[in-house]
């Protein structure tokens, strides 16, 4: 059996993006520092790194349609952070943002990472942006790094 798979490594050409909401900052920014970071650790160039800012997360999956229509990105990074309140907004506000994501990058074929956060407290966020539990933003760039390698492995 031949096992296919893509490695942790950029070629240092790849133009790449960072999507990240504004809502949330504290945690977004620590998000996007972690994408960046891993970028940059795996041969990325950062002239070649591009970070998109929109409002919040339900506004993410419009900001990568265009960034992927636009033809200028091998991959993007989605990050964000939605944590719950007391009224059912957080539900409608992560749905809409997972579903968008998906759709967009199954339309565009190419290798996208969904780092949004859904927690249920502030707390648990704080964990995911760059403490105990780890950076989710660098995991996510780890991601589409990863998978940006395998499109070029099965492409030949």
């Amino acid at each position: 059996m031949n096992i296919i798979e893509g490695q942790l490594k950029l070629d240092g050409s790849e133009r790449v993006a960072i999507i990240a909401s504004r809502f949330n900052h504290i945690i977004t920014d620590r998000l996007v520092e972690g994408a960046r970071d891993a970028f940059l650790r795996h041969g990325g160039n950062d002239g070649n790194l591009d970070l998109i800012l929109v409002p919040g997360a339900f506004e993410i999956p419009f900001a990568l349609e265009k960034a992927l229509a636009s033809g200028k990105y091998a991959g993007v990074c989605c990050v964000g952070a939605v944590i719950r309140g007391s009224t059912p907004h957080f539900d409608y506000v992560a749905a809409e943002a997972t579903k968008g994501v998906a759709n967009v990058t199954l339309k565009h074929g190419k290798p996208v990472a969904f780092g949004v956060l859904t927690t249920d407290t502030i707390e648990q966020a704080i964990e995911r942006a760059g403490s105990k539990a780890g950076n989710k933003g660098f995991e996510a760039m780890t991601g589409v790094i990863e998978m940006l390698d395998l499109y070029r492995t099965m492409e030949g």
